[in-house]
């Protein structure tokens, strides 16, 4: 299977390797060819909880390996190679202060789509006051939307609507676990009469709770505030949020992630499995955030594999 590779670790590896002469300038790595999108999709024609003009982007805050401005939210197509019905909305992380479109939104749609799954690289708004008239659902507003348009064009696609997960990564992963507790949240009007509810979530070294004990306090900040009351932190807290009817999950979290601690996917398997809901988690000893592979041979290189296993063994795809 092709493994993916962040820009940032090929980076790093590069410093290092250049490193040892200061007088000596290291060579700056090539930029990774973007996957391209078979159709991209605007989720609007009318943004719902906005606030003034659109924002405006330029081309270097619209950079696809960190992407810090979205004006309008968007989903990039990627069939699947060979379908299997099944269709998964991918969203990048960034800490809700951007966007690492490359690495975990367009790599990672191009690593669905060779399994059998049609993928949806999700383009959010990043919760501004400035433009936003309730930052804290901005996001959920979004993910909202493309899971109904998902499901309302299932047919167009050759989707099942009854097969359609999220895949979100730290601050994505956040916003894939608010999808999957928050679905039937009441914050905007859709033209889709059908359900926002996954039926399935991939949490990968996800963000899941506001409690500035556990969280990854950039993420909180961005989201609700460093100063949020209790009913908005437990709101957004998807620990506290799980019930008999959120969807079935897959979590990957490294031990040494110094970002987001990982008993954030820890709290979160414990929530489902007391509801009654499948979980499963894999924790691995290395990786940090991003589970970095630094050798062929580190086991949380494998992940995806593992992943791929647990969607075929429940009949997501064949």
């Amino acid at each position: 299977m092709k493994r993916l590779y962040s820009f940032a670790a090929v980076f790093a590896t590069a410093m290092i390797i250049g490193g040892g002469a200061m007088a000596q300038q290291p060579q700056r790595p090539q930029m990774p060819k973007a996957p391209e999108p078979a159709k991209t999709i605007e989720l609007f024609t009318k943004i719902p909880g906005a606030k003034g003009e659109p924002k405006k982007c330029d081309e270097q805050s619209a950079n696809i390996f960190f992407m810090r401005c979205v004006s309008t939210p968007q989903l990039a197509y990627f069939p699947a190679k060979e379908p299997s019905g099944a269709s998964v909305i991918v969203i990048p992380g960034g800490g809700y202060a951007g966007l690492t479109y490359l690495f975990e939104g367009l790599q990672t749609a191009e690593w669905l789509a060779s399994v059998g799954i049609n993928a949806f690289v999700l383009k959010y708004r990043l919760p501004e006051d400035q433009f936003m008239q309730d930052r804290s659902v901005g996001p959920l507003i979004d993910v909202q939307q493309a899971v109904r348009y998902v499901r309302a064009n299932a047919k167009e696609y050759g989707i099942d609507p009854d097969k359609i997960g999220v895949i979100g990564f730290s601050a994505g992963g956040h916003l894939a676990s608010v999808i999957s507790t928050h679905y039937n949240d009441n914050v905007y009007k859709s033209e889709y009469n059908v359900s926002a509810r996954p039926d399935f979530s991939i949490l990968i070294y996800p963000v899941i709770t506001m409690e500035a004990e556990t969280t990854h306090m950039g993420s909180r900040e961005a989201l609700i505030g460093k100063d949020a009351n209790q009913a908005l932190t437990d709101k957004f807290s998807s620990q506290k949020q799980v019930t008999k009817d959120t969807p079935p999950a897959f979590l990957a979290h490294a031990l040494d992630d110094n970002l987001v601690p990982y008993a954030n996917s820890v709290m979160y398997t414990d929530a489902l499995r007391k509801n009654g809901v499948e979980a499963e988690l894999h924790l691995y000893a290395k990786g940090d955030h991003g589970l970095q592979v630094k050798a062929p041979t580190d086991t949380q290189a494998f992940w995806h594999d593992a992943c791929e296993k647990w969607m075929r063994m429940h009949g997501w795809i064949k």
